[in-house]
This record gives structure tokens, sequence and C-alpha cells, in this order.
């Protein structure tokens, strides 16, 4: 399902500068695994997304891998452009995920597969660390981010039917909250907002991170922080 409105021409209502970016050391993946392991008490942000969500038409189960890549500078996150052809969320910035199948043993094995189905990385490169609150999608998805370390080294086989393109963005980036722009979608019956975070992209322009992956994100800035 495409979206029925362009998001990168809605207006910013708010950026978060009132909150500190992660400091580096909340950002190495010793702490990450020792907070996904056992998390303080910390209230994760519902986004609009959820709560427009028509809950007569039921939930499709689904689960999405949150790899952070570890290189010797620092995370990085794996993001990948879907394809304009497809029917849900065509020529978005998600991460690689996707419908939960009953042969899966559970929603961990659901991401690990759609990952390596989707982009060749095989689950031998993923350190599973636990997971994010569950998300509700506007488009009737109940999805599960699993994070995960990825070690270096792989070689990546995009699925051309599903992928247009993969990148890594700076995960010290997505921990910055000046970054996460709140944007405003306003129709004749109410108003949504929604998270953004541009990404500048070399040479000029940016990828446009937004809905439920800057959801997310900003949920994983919110377990970090706390």
């Amino acid at each position: 399902m495409r979206p029925i409105f362009d998001p990168e021409t809605l207006p910013v209502i708010e950026t978060d500068d009132s909150r500190a970016p992660l400091s580096a050391p909340r950002m190495r993946p010793d702490f990450i695994r020792h907070r996904l392991l056992s998390p303080p008490a910390w209230e994760p942000e519902l986004t609009d997304e959820s709560r427009v969500y028509d809950k007569t038409r039921g939930l499709r189960e689904a689960a999405v891998l949150v790899p952070l890549v570890e290189h010797k500078d620092g995370l990085t996150v794996l993001l990948t452009q879907r394809n304009a052809n497809l029917n849900a969320h065509a020529g978005q910035i998600s991460f690689l995920g996707g419908r939960q199948e009953t042969y899966d043993a559970d929603r961990i094995a659901t991401a690990l597969r759609e990952t390596e189905e989707e982009i060749g990385l095989g689950r031998d490169y993923v350190e599973v660390l636990g997971s994010l609150p569950d998300y509700i999608t506007g488009t009737g998805f109940h999805v599960s981010p699993i994070v995960g370390l990825v070690r270096t080294g792989f070689t990546l086989q995009p699925d051309a039917g599903e992928v247009a393109d993969i990148f890594e963005v700076p995960l010290a980036f997505l921990m910055d909250p000046s970054r996460h722009e709140r944007r405003l979608l306003r129709w004749v019956d109410g108003e949504r907002q929604f998270y953004a975070m541009p990404y500048p992209r070399e040479g000029g322009g940016h990828r446009f991170i937004w809905g439920a992956t800057a959801g997310m994100i900003r949920n994983l800035y919110h377990l970090l922080a706390a």
C-alpha cells in the first residue's frame, strides 16, 4: 500500500532538542547487549500510527531485524529501500523483515529468515541481543523489532524483486534526538503526527527515514538513554 500523501512535503512541527544525544559508551556493543538483557524501567513511545489503525480489520503478525553492524569506528544501522513495485510500503526505507509464517518457530526466526531471503545476510553473522516493544503499523502489521549485532565480513545478495538499495547509517546519527523530526499530516477528519529522520546523501539530497522505521529507532533511543 502506497501512502496517500508525500511525507517529505509535510511540515516539521518539532525537533527534540531537549534531550541529549547518546554518549559514546551507550552505543557500544557491550552496553547495548546488557541493556537489552536487563532493561531498566522505561516508557516506550506510542506513535499516532498505532492509534489510527482500524483494529476491526485484524492484525498480521510480522517481525523485523534491527541490524547493528559492528565496525571499528562504531556501530551502524543497516537499512534497505524497498522496491517501488511492492504492494506494501513500496519505495520506503525499512528494516529487514516481513510476515510471520506458520513454519517459523518464533518472531526471531521470522526476522532472521526474512533477512536472509531479502539481502542474503546469513544468520551466522547475527547475534540476537533482544527485542524492542511491538509496533502496530497503519497498514495492519503487528511488528516485533528484533535487535541484532552483525559482525562484518558478510557478502550481501539483495533480492531485486524486494530491495532497491541497501545502505548503512551511523548509529550516532540516529541516536541524536535533534535529528528526530515530528511531522504533521492534516486531513478532513483529523491529523496524524509521525517521526522522520532524513539522512543526508553524499553529493546532495537525503534518504527519508520515517513512519514505523523511525518510530522503532525512536524507541531504541529511549531504551538506551533510560
